[in-house]
């Protein structure tokens, strides 16, 4: 009885704290650190280049590493900045998973924006962090300091510890 009790009380702590009172909910997002100064290693089975546009479309089997982040989908399209001769931003399509540390995401879709350090992952967003997962709309990930705002019919399945 004293565990339900206990359950009971936290309960309130416990939505506010991952945001299931308001609209959309703010959590910490695995060991992402700011990132946008390091190289960024793209891995794919096709490549094509358009010099005129300035991007590069990978295909088949991406996988984009940058420092302790690392992002896998069935597509992915680098947009360079050509005046800075640098990248300006990655949209990654089909598929898609972002993994920092323990934490997992997959959507059907995530643009990163390496200027400003900010990923914003769309299309059925489902985060696992251990033995718990969120998921929603959109999850728009701050690199700078770790965490991440979720939006749109936010859920979360909670772990209470006893099972």
């Amino acid at each position: 009885m004293t565990v339900f009790r206990n359950l009971i009380l936290s309960l309130p702590l416990v939505f506010a704290a991952t945001g299931l009172l308001a609209q959309g909910t703010q959590v910490a997002f695995g060991t992402i650190q700011d990132n946008s100064g390091l190289p960024v290693e793209v891995t794919a089975d096709s490549l094509a280049v358009d010099q005129n546009a300035g991007t590069a479309l990978f295909t088949d089997n991406v996988i984009v590493i940058q420092g302790e982040m690392r992002l896998s989908a069935d597509n992915v399209l680098v947009v360079y900045d050509t005046t800075a001769q640098a990248i300006d931003r990655i949209e990654a399509t089909g598929n898609v998973v972002l993994i920092s540390g323990q934490d997992a995401a997959e959507s059907e879709r995530a643009d990163y924006n390496v200027d400003d350090g900010t990923i914003v992952m769309s299309g059925s967003v489902l985060v696992a962090q251990g033995p718990s997962a969120i998921s929603a709309d959109t999850m728009t990930v701050q690199i700078s300091d770790g965490t991440a705002q979720m939006s749109g019919r936010v859920k979360t399945v909670l772990q209470t510890g006893d099972q």
